[in-house]
């Protein structure tokens, strides 16, 4: 397989990366994102996009397998996996592109992503002090991010509905219609992960005390009626079935903690205890586990990772709140229980650290929101 191996790819490839330019750049308003910031973060991500293209090109990965499925038309629309092969699908015989144009369709969607994260992080740390305004400017520029949100599959995807909902939780009484495309979105490409958002929106009306009783009736009974949809087909997506059983559920948590243990990222998570096993989700490889540049800059991306998490937390058990009114519970529900299952159900640390990013970006914005004190003067200007 050729990057490109005629002259539409060429144009239609630079064709994609203009429009992507200016989706990016006209979206990224609506983020609150300076105009300068949504072309530089547009402009490194697509560095990523290149080299991940170039990478799974030589080495291999679902990618690869994404792209030959698209090329086959022989679709049957599911969920999961067949979404983005039916995509890329329409992307190849549709219009013609090749591998690297697929690829830079898909940068747009990690990029859209990456400009709903930047502009949440500028309000988290607006009217605080400089050193933590420079550090929310610079978490977007994490090289993890952008890899594994550049390329071809439902990573890129999934990031961009993270992105999305986490936009929306900032104001959700004004950004409901955005919510409910973000897990619409997610629902497309990780059908379990949607279904843990539905519980998050359901666990925020019903403990929100900004809520008003018949507005907590009213969300709660949507909610739930989504979710008495959408849950037994994440379930069963999930491989878990309509009828959940204890011994079912351990089945399934057991089952999934023996896969992708081959490789060098294999890391037997049955062994370890529950807190050992967040932690190892979370923050592994740390730097001396590091076997390769991408390593590398995975476990620099997770030591900034958890010195935020000492400061965020510390913030937040001596009560200091963020003041910004946002939906905190949705945050903290949907952050935790992406984080509790996927710690409990992930034996490879390579699949962990693309995963993560799925919920990793609300819980960043959380701690940052907690770092720091607010200047006075910035409260008083609301």
């Amino acid at each position: 397989m050729e990057i490109v191996s005629s002259v539409w790819h060429v144009f239609s490839a630079l064709l994609v990366f203009i429009i992507g330019a200016f989706v990016c750049y006209y979206l990224g308003k609506s983020f609150s994102v300076n105009r300068g910031k949504r072309l530089s973060l547009y402009a490194w991500h697509t560095i990523f996009c290149f080299v991940y293209c170039w990478y799974v090109l030589k080495n291999g990965g679902d990618a690869v397998s994404y792209y030959y499925w698209g090329e086959s038309t022989n679709w049957e629309f599911r969920v999961g996996t067949q979404s983005v092969e039916i995509l890329a699908g329409v992307l190849i015989s549709g219009f013609g592109l090749s591998f690297l144009g697929v690829f830079l369709v898909f940068n747009i969607f990690g990029t859209v992503g990456l400009l709903a994260f930047d502009g949440a992080l500028k309000i988290a740390s607006s009217g605080k002090s400089k050193a933590v305004r420079l550090l929310a400017a610079l978490i977007p520029f994490l090289p993890s991010i952008s890899f594994w949100s550049s390329a071809l599959g439902k990573d890129a995807i999934a990031f961009m509905a993270t992105g999305l909902a986490l936009w929306s939780a900032m104001n959700l009484s004004k950004r409901g219609l955005l919510m409910a495309f973000a897990v619409t979105v997610m629902l497309l490409v990780r059908p379990h992960i949607a279904g843990i958002m539905i519980l998050a929106l359901i666990v925020s009306a019903v403990f929100d005390s900004r809520v008003s009783l018949l507005g907590k009736i009213g969300l709660s009974s949507v909610s739930l009626a989504v979710a008495a949809v959408m849950l037994p087909f994440a379930l069963r997506y999930a491989g878990l079935g309509e009828d959940i059983t204890i011994e079912s559920v351990t089945g399934y948590v057991e089952k999934r903690q023996s896969y992708n243990m081959d490789g060098g990222g294999g890391v037997d998570i049955a062994a370890l205890s529950l807190p050992e096993q967040l932690f190892t989700y979370l923050f592994r490889p740390i730097v001396f586990e590091a076997r390769s540049v991408f390593d590398f800059a995975a476990a620099i991306d997770n030591l900034l990772l958890l010195g935020l998490s000492v400061v965020g937390l510390y913030s937040l058990f001596r009560g200091r709140s963020s003041g910004l009114g946002e939906n905190r519970i949705f945050m903290w529900a949907y952050a935790f229980g992406v984080w509790l299952i996927l710690a409990m159900t992930t034996a490879n640390l390579g699949i962990a650290m693309r995963q993560k990013w799925m919920f990793v970006p609300i819980l960043v914005f959380l701690l940052v929101s907690l770092t720091g004190r607010r200047r006075q003067a910035y409260y008083n200007r609301g």
